[in-house]
């Protein structure tokens, strides 16, 4: 089987990533422990985990993020999901899932296209086969006057500005702001 690009990317990304704290650097690490492990650690097909991208939108201002109100989960949540074959990187896999999930074409990413910030939450994905998901997580800029439309995957979306967030909140995201934010 020949190497997996998307693979190889993770691991040279997680490799060369500064955690911006102990506890990122130790979830850095069990990613990394992983991808040895688990060739196929970038597939939905891998259990008990596998890795998963996403990205926190914000606005041309960086006044605003983009939620989604996430159809199984019921949490309002970044755009993010599995990682597909035409996706060459981790970044690729974020940026497409925030576009698909968003509707907004021409995003960028931005903290210098870098992950901000790591998280392990439960995979809702295949319930009591898949456990976590091990998700990169990244920040993508809308451009000017972005309209952003729900896609089938979400029951709503809004723009919040960082003191005035909805509920119920997805697990993290509170920090992933946080870490977007310092990313600017």
């Amino acid at each position: 089987m020949p190497p997996d690009p998307l693979h190889a990317d993770a691991v040279a990304v997680l490799s060369g990533w500064a955690a911006p704290s102990p506890g990122q650097n130790e979830l850095r690490r069990s990613y990394l422990d992983l991808l040895r492990a688990e060739p196929g650690a970038m597939r939905r097909s891998c259990v008990p985990a596998h890795l998963t991208g996403s990205a926190l939108i914000l606005d041309p201002a960086a006044e605003r993020v983009l939620l989604l109100l996430h159809g199984r989960a019921g949490l309002w949540l970044q755009a993010g999901g599995h990682c597909e074959d035409g996706d060459g990187s981790l970044a690729a896999t974020a940026l497409r899932e925030a576009t698909e999930e968003s509707g907004i074409a021409g995003l960028a990413l931005g903290g210098g296209g870098s992950p901000v910030k790591l998280d392990r939450h439960p995979a809702p994905c295949r319930p009591g086969v898949a456990e976590w998901h091990l998700d990169v997580q990244y920040l993508a800029v809308a451009p000017p006057g972005a309209v952003a439309t729900v896609s089938d995957e979400s029951r709503d979306l809004g723009w919040f500005r960082y003191d005035d967030l909805p509920a119920p909140l997805g697990g993290g995201v509170v920090e992933l702001i946080a870490a977007a934010r310092a990313a600017l």
